[in-house]
């Protein structure tokens, strides 16, 4: 096994921590204090590249790679992750689906400017009584005369509101199937639709910087073209989506974790007690040690993930494992974070304060962590049936 990225991945990785370090970092805690969604740096990131990075060529993307993409993911998020997840939104939810199921019309109309970074997208998916569960799904899409008509709402959805923000895929009702399950659909809605409203923006306790809002849908028509993928098959687009979003959300929580034992480390050799360091002591040491150990665990998780997707193998087991662990160890790094700084930890103008508000949403974000356990599970006692069944057959 070869743990080394390639010049290409570290190329990416190393634009996107010196940007971070550099550009975003320094800013972080106003854009948290303020809640401003910071289009300066997007359109920073966008002209180096990185809010096209999966995207194709063709359409103006920079043509990287799954692992490099969590690369630069990781740096940008261990700056700040409100910047962060406004990236992983935008090519892990809002363009991902378009370029794996879209037609190449739907391409050159709707990836171009998202591919360049003038534009955002969204996806979607979540509403009051759907989001893990897709079969509560309430938001119904009605085809008439060569026109989808949208009824509904969706909550939470990154990306959706912002000036640059172009539109959203949303999942919705189509029909039913056996006369009981719902039929669920992936239509896109340009930003300008007639009939497509957006709420006002919530306020939140982390991801302060970043853009999310309610939509409404009342009678909005959207040509009939504008079906990504196949009919009835928004079920299982949003699982594939959900699946590579969870990587990258883990790769985020990889980054957050590693702002946490910066700045950790950083206070033990700083502060002073009894009249030495703390770091000289054993207590401090263990916890230091343990954060560590538990972030490059979550990081070599993330690569292999990224790597599975990249090989084109079955990646859904490790997405969760990956987004589970990685999710838990930011936020025991945060708390330890708090603990080594004290009471200084305590007051909100530390960094330590902000990244232990900003930690708990990767636990619930692209599926809690409840349900990516059972997802774990079930694929550990699929796999131990299909076991047992070639084994039967080879007696």
């Amino acid at each position: 096994m070869n743990f080394d990225p390639t010049d290409e991945q570290r190329r990416w990785r190393d634009l996107a921590r010196d940007f971070a370090q550099g550009e975003i970092r320094p800013r972080a805690a106003d854009l948290d204090r303020e809640q401003k969604f910071p289009y300066d740096i997007v359109a920073d990131m966008a002209r180096l590249g990185l809010m096209g990075l999966t995207l194709p060529e063709e359409y103006g993307g920079s043509g990287g790679d799954f692992v490099a993409y969590n690369l630069a993911l990781e740096e940008i998020s261990r700056a700040d992750t409100s910047v962060g997840i406004t990236m992983e939104a935008h090519i892990s939810l809002g363009c991902a689906p378009i370029v794996a199921y879209g037609t190449q019309e739907q391409k050159e109309k709707f990836l171009s400017g998202c591919a360049t970074g003038e534009s955002l997208w969204a996806f979607g998916l979540t509403e009051e009584e759907a989001g893990t569960d897709a079969g509560g799904t309430r938001t119904t899409a009605e085809l008439e005369g060569g026109e989808w008509i949208i009824n509904g709402s969706k909550k939470w959805i990154t990306n959706s509101g912002t000036d640059i923000t172009a539109g959203a895929t949303v999942i919705a009702r189509t029909g039913t199937r056996e006369g009981v399950r719902p039929e669920l659909t992936a239509i896109i809605v340009p930003q300008d639709t007639s009939g497509y409203t957006r709420g006002k923006a919530y306020e939140k306790l982390g991801w302060r910087a970043s853009d999310q809002h309610p939509l409404y849908f009342e009678d909005c028509h959207v040509p009939e073209e504008n079906l990504l993928g196949e009919r009835g098959r928004g079920f299982h687009q949003f699982l594939a989506t959900l699946d590579g979003g969870r990587v990258a959300v883990a790769a985020l929580s990889v980054g957050l974790a590693q702002a946490c034992f910066d700045e950790a480390l950083s206070r033990a050799k700083e502060r002073e007690q009894f009249g030495r360091s703390i770091s000289e002591f054993q207590a401090i040491q263990f916890k230091l040690a343990d954060m560590a150990m538990e972030i490059e665990l979550a990081r070599n998780m993330v690569h292999k993930a990224a790597w599975m997707k990249e090989q084109g193998r079955s990646f859904g087991r490790e997405a969760s494992i990956a987004k589970v662990f990685a999710s838990e160890t930011a936020k025991r790094a945060a708390d330890q974070a708090v603990q080594i700084w004290g009471g200084e930890g305590f007051m909100e103008p530390s960094a330590v304060a902000r990244y232990w508000r900003q930690v708990k949403i990767n636990e619930i974000g692209e599926g809690t962590s409840e349900i990516n356990r059972q997802i774990i599970a079930r694929s550990l006692l699929d796999e131990s049936a299909e076991e047992a069944k070639e084994k039967m057959v080879a007696k």
